[in-house]
């Protein structure tokens, strides 16, 4: 006999604990299917374990996919004002951080995914883990789920399966295949928020270093993207925010067969003029009784002096006095201009979004629903939307879902 319910709820994380909320607190039934042995996974894994689940900064420029604009609707509904109420009635008290980021005063994320599981149970939603759902298709108006313990059915099905990234916590892009199943596109997946790998020699001889930079990505001989914050280089490649920032660029660029490469700037800020002006004090006013290496001291990190002047053409002993000016003029150039040929990403479980999935144009903005199916939604990562760094993933997941949860909830209650 299969079990009835108002709304299912394919995908128990961010989004999908959400919209199950949300439509039962508009008097809904409602069931949340999870293939994992444990809902909310993905939430404990954010933020490094602390949860960065949203920011005072909003707006499309924090937002990428076909069309970024998208989010907006979502975000009108349940934006910062709304998610910070909505976990403080829950019980998670907010603690702004630096650039706007919000994480729980807990400094867990488990707070959040204990508040969210709490306020499942009072509210009556229903969770199953580890139910692997073989399909799902409409019939006389209804959702039918077939899995392997059971069968389900339901008035309204909202997929939140999420994309691919971190697998092991039950990521696996395995929701789309529904998606497709009811007619909807799906934009190439691929990594976003995600080290780079490259493919020069001196990767290994800079390994460890954390340094403030800016950094520019190319593809092919055009500027696509750049961030600034601490880059930390590898021995396999580059990563640190600014890298993930500009990563799901790179992932796509790669996809597409075209030369990619990053631009690595360690005198931000400052025009090239300066950036030789600089290195001209230091070597000529100042640099008495130093060798070229000496003269960098303090300015970089001692690693990364070397392969600059490697790179520049510049004995590391050489007194820094008779170094020339062209010489310096190339070794700014370098500073302000490593470049970094990039051969890969570091993969989907090592991502910690994913750009590309259900195209927005074929979704409904201000309720998330199919434009194709009548009664079925759609929030979280499945989606052709990913965030950049900084609580931004959290908050689509949290607008998204609430979106989508009330908005099935209606939608039951009127083929009631």
């Amino acid at each position: 006999m299969k079990q009835t319910v108002d709304v299912i709820v394919a995908g128990a994380g961010a989004s999908g604990l959400t919209a199950g909320i949300q439509a039962a607190r508009q008097g809904a039934r409602v069931l949340i299917l999870e293939h994992m042995d444990k809902a909310g996974k993905k939430i404990l894994a954010t933020g490094n374990g602390k949860c960065n689940f949203t920011n005072e900064k909003q707006g499309i420029a924090y937002y990428r996919g076909k069309n970024p604009a998208f989010v907006l609707p979502a975000l009108g509904q349940f934006g910062l004002a709304e998610t910070l109420k909505f976990f403080r009635e829950l019980g998670v008290q907010s603690k702004p951080k630096r650039d706007g980021y919000y994480y729980p005063a807990s400094g867990q994320a488990s707070s959040v995914l204990d508040v969210l599981l709490m306020e499942c149970r009072r509210l009556g939603v229903g969770i199953s883990c580890g139910v692997g759902i073989r399909s799902i298709q409409k019939k006389q108006g209804m959702f039918l789920f077939d899995a392997k313990n059971g069968q389900f059915q339901s008035r309204a099905c909202i997929l939140a399966t999420g994309g691919k990234s971190a697998k092991k916590t039950g990521s696996d892009g395995s929701g789309l295949i529904y998606a497709q199943g009811f007619g909807h596109h799906v934009a190439e997946l691929v990594p976003a928020l995600v080290q780079l790998q490259g493919k020069q020699p001196f990767l290994k001889d800079v390994a460890g270093i954390r340094a403030e930079c800016q950094v520019l990505l190319y593809i092919g001989k055009e500027k696509i993207a750049e961030d600034l914050g601490e880059l930390q280089l590898t021995e396999s490649g580059v990563s640190g925010i600014p890298v993930f920032q500009v990563s799901r660029y790179a992932s796509y660029g790669l996809l597409e067969g075209k030369e990619v490469s990053v631009k690595l700037n360690f005198l931000p800020g400052i025009s090239a003029g300066q950036a030789a002006m600089l290195l001209e004090e230091r070597f000529f006013r100042y640099g008495e009784g130093k060798t070229a290496e000496e003269a960098l001291v303090g300015l970089f990190p001692q690693k990364l002096n070397r392969v600059l002047l490697q790179e520049s053409g510049i004995p590391l002993g050489e007194q820094a006095p008779y170094c020339s000016r062209r010489a310096l003029g190339r070794l700014a150039h370098k500073a302000q201009g490593l470049t970094v040929d990039i051969i890969g990403t570091k993969g989907f479980d090592s991502a910690q979004a994913t750009a590309g999935g259900v195209d927005t144009e074929e979704i409904c903005p201000e309720t998330m629903e199919s434009k194709l199916v009548e009664g079925l939604f759609f929030s979280g990562e499945i989606v052709d939307i990913d965030g950049m760094c900084g609580g931004y993933n959290l908050q689509w997941a949290w607008a998204s879902g609430a979106v989508a949860g009330r908005a099935a909830a209606a939608y039951a209650k009127l083929k009631h």
